[in-house]
């Protein structure tokens, strides 16, 4: 921002260990970590006869990579049945998953929304008799669209919205 010519900045910072995940509308758990949040969008790549200097790209579809959330073992068992029922009944259930970041001053920065998430995986902690670091569990969720809601720039706002990715502000 542009204050008579002298430019200022707004202090705003975010760090990583911020965060909390709600399951279904509410806080499940306390996570200590969240990892592999993302997404990449297939590409054809095409080459036009005589034109040396350029090449043409033709999107196709977006893949999500799978989150993985840690956190201290319990005697909470949600996860772990809701994996249960995954692999016991016909009916797989779906949940939405929120991450939510903050700043140093508790104000919710951006919040990733994972759209129709399923566990496709679960680790139990090592088991180490001679350790005393926390016993981390594991669950990895796969879901099937994105949506991040958080201050965004202007950029490409007029195609926001396609199927799977939607973006708020």
């Amino acid at each position: 921002m542009s204050e008579n010519g002298v430019v200022t900045h707004e202090l705003n910072y975010v760090t990583a260990n911020r965060f909390y995940v709600e399951i279904d509308d509410g806080i499940k758990a306390s996570f200590t970590e969240c990892s592999g949040l993302g997404m990449t969008i297939d590409k054809d790549v095409y080459f036009e006869g005589g034109v040396n200097n350029q090449q043409r790209i033709f999107l196709k579809q977006t893949k999500f990579s799978d989150v993985t959330l840690k956190r201290g073992i319990t005697d909470d068992l949600v996860f772990l049945g809701w994996i249960q029922g995954v692999l016991e009944t016909t009916v797989k259930k779906r949940l939405n998953v929120n991450i939510l970041l903050f700043n140093q001053a508790g104000e919710t920065m951006q919040t990733w929304t994972l759209i129709g998430a399923i566990p496709v995986g679960w680790k139990a902690p090592s088991l180490q008799a001679n350790s005393n670091t926390v016993a981390l569990e594991e669950l990895t969720l796969a879901y099937e669209g994105l949506k991040v809601k958080g201050s965004l720039p202007n950029i490409g706002k007029e195609n926001r919205g396609a199927k799977g990715f939607f973006v708020s502000n």
